[in-house]
């Protein structure tokens, strides 16, 4: 059967065994060549284990002129999982007086809520009174053209709408006395060139 390949987090307990039983340091490339032959890790992945290790301060590093050094105690280790279980316990707790806090709410905001026949009626009532208003709104919307603010609102609009239009009636008649002067045309010619229609006239 293949042999089944090491887990990302067995890589990283391997290579924390390399420091631990030789209590040395390391440049990247001794690694590179010592993983493989006593943990069984490949070269290739070395460096990114390495790094993941330093990430989460389980592995400390330093820069001796050109070359980097790693290095790391069984005594820092140890007082890292302490850290990190500290750091947990104490999430832990903080989450547990949420929970805490959040039942008690939940316990209180029960209170006048249980099932009972007084509250049915009452559930029935407010879904009754729902749907009275949504009536009324709807009778209201239905009259709302007679209102003075709507209607004032309507003849505004309309006045600019008459006013536009006016405008554009004076720029073709303007365009027609000019067509007619500078080519000699006659007016019932431009209209049906244009599609004008004979009637045009301003609004009143």
């Amino acid at each position: 059967s293949k042999k089944k390949g090491l887990s990302f987090e067995e890589k990283r307990a391997r290579m924390m065994e390399i420091f631990f039983e030789t209590k040395d340091v390391f440049q990247l490339k001794d690694l590179e060549k010592i993983a493989p032959k006593e943990k069984g890790i490949t070269s290739m992945s070395v460096k990114e284990i390495l790094q993941s290790l330093v990430d989460d301060g389980m592995v400390d590093t330093d820069r001796i002129g050109t070359s980097n050094y790693f290095w790391a105690f069984p005594s820092k280790a140890l007082h890292a999982r302490k850290r990190k279980l500290e750091e947990l316990e104490s999430q832990f707790a903080e989450s547990s007086q949420k929970k805490e806090a959040l039942q008690k709410n939940i316990e209180k905001s029960k209170i006048g809520r249980e099932d009972s026949a007084e509250r049915a009626a009452l559930l029935e009532e407010l879904a009754t009174l729902r749907q009275k208003k949504e009536q009324l709104r709807a009778e209201i919307d239905k009259y709302r053209e007679c209102d003075p603010d709507v209607v004032e609102e309507m003849r505004q609009t309309n006045q600019v709408a008459k006013e536009a239009a006016n405008r554009w009636t004076d720029n073709i008649f303007s365009i027609k006395s000019w067509a007619k002067r500078k080519f000699g045309f006659e007016e019932s010619r431009i209209d049906k060139g244009f599609g004008i229609p004979e009637d045009l006239d301003y609004i009143d």
